[in-house]
């Protein structure tokens, strides 16, 4: 490593205010994580609390757990109690966010109910190389039809004939960011609604739904919020329109008074009618945990020092490793809190790293992405990472058939 590079990493570790909470996570000794991005580190505290509900909750308490006990219980209201969490995170009020079901499916309900909001209208924009599941949702809705526009033309493609424009605040592959403010409105210029994926920002970037007048949000659990691969993910329906979004997946959760067992479905008040299903308590459970810890931090905090970690990967990365291309916005205020390089051998490179014991990731075709979750990396983290990618690439030693055997998840 750099003495130059390591030096100054030790030094900027030793003024960040958050070092202390890399101790709250599971880090493997040895193992430079930079991939929070696609899946959250484990904090301690998950562990305690979810041995805790297996076996008092649900080993001793049992179903009686469902509604409050003497050791905690109440699972009946995760869903609600969770989001409430999670909106100080995304400017939004506790009555406005809940957790449950993923992504993909909350994308569907809110698509959806914003069809049936905008009579009339059909048109649903989006923009191509958007993170696939937001088009295949699209796609798989009869009543939506699809219209894809690069971010130069977004404007354009805003007419009267649409009913909601569907954008990944954060984009997963390069890290670019949308001005949520300035699109939202001229969405709602032309009468459409505004459903934004913040999949990859929320818990790494600004983010302020309410100020920016925001319809609906979809975001993910398991990445920058620690919630456990698979984590439950959670939505946002603007408290204006509590009345009158209906989302179609109306299963008995989302009922007005799911004990009732009533025939016919009526919908709960406000954000509770985005529940359908029973929500999964094990991995709703450790979802807190990890909502908890973010909350504690605090967005202020955490955004200060993604943008000081990314920016000094950027500039060590163009000084050691030049002949990578930075595909990501130069401005720390304008992506997200990642870098992704451009190289034709971007997957072997990736598997070269991992072996090293450097995690970042891979995404199709040709770009090699690295994720900075402030809560636990470090700058000593960042540097070692261009130390040993700008060896693999002096040695050539990523050429190996062993690296470039693509495995099912890339």
């Amino acid at each position: 490593m750099s003495d130059a590079l390591l030096a100054r990493a030790r030094e900027l570790d030793a003024a960040d205010p958050l070092a202390q909470y890399r101790e709250s996570f599971e880090l493997p000794e040895g193992v430079t994580y930079l991939d929070g991005n696609s899946l959250g580190a484990l904090p301690k505290a998950t562990r305690e609390r979810l041995m805790h509900v297996v076996g008092q909750e649900w080993g001793s308490d049992l179903i009686r757990s469902w509604n409050p006990t003497d050791a905690g219980g109440d699972w009946i209201s995760l869903p609600q109690r969770v989001g409430a969490k999670i909106a100080p995170l995304i400017g939004a009020q506790a009555n406005e966010v809940i957790a449950c079901d993923s992504v993909s499916v909350n994308l569907t309900k809110l698509i959806g109910a914003a069809l049936d909001m905008r009579p009339g209208r059909k048109i649903v924009v989006s923009e191509p190389g958007n993170f696939p599941t937001d088009l295949y949702m699209i796609q798989g809705l009869d009543s939506a039809e699809q219209r894809l526009a690069n971010r130069d033309a977004m404007l354009d493609a805003l007419d009267e004939d649409v009913a909601l424009l569907l954008l990944t605040h954060v984009h997963y592959k390069t890290g670019a960011m949308y001005d949520m403010a300035a699109l939202t409105k001229a969405a709602h210029d032309v009468g459409a609604l505004v459903l934004w994926d913040l999949s990859h920002s929320g818990g790494a970037v600004p983010v302020d739904l309410n100020a920016c007048g925001a319809d609906f949000a979809v975001g993910c659990g398991y990445k920058y919020l620690n919630g456990g691969p698979g984590a439950p993910a959670y939505a946002y329906v603007a408290s204006k329109h509590h009345d009158a979004f209906r989302q179609p997946i109306t299963g008995w959760m989302g009922h007005k008074a799911p004990f009732a067992f009533s025939d016919t479905y009526e919908p709960a008040d406000g954000v509770s009618r985005m529940l359908a299903g029973t929500p999964p308590i094990l991995a709703m459970a450790a979802l807190d945990c990890g909502v908890e810890l973010m909350t504690e931090i605090g967005m202020e905090r955490l955004v200060a020092k993604s943008r000081a970690l990314s920016e000094f990967f950027r500039t060590a990365m163009a000084e050691h490793c030049p002949q990578m291309r930075c595909v990501s916005p130069s401005d720390p205020a304008k992506r997200g809190s990642q870098l992704s390089f451009y190289h034709e051998e971007a997957y072997a490179l990736c598997q070269a790293l991992i072996a090293r014991g450097v995690i970042g990731d891979f995404r199709a075709p040709d770009v090699l992405r690295f994720g900075f979750a402030p809560a636990y990396v470090s700058f000593a983290d960042a540097a070692r990472a261009v130390t040993e990618l700008a060896d693999i690439l002096e040695t050539v030693s990523w050429d190996k058939p062993e690296f470039k055997q693509r495995a099912a998840v890339t």
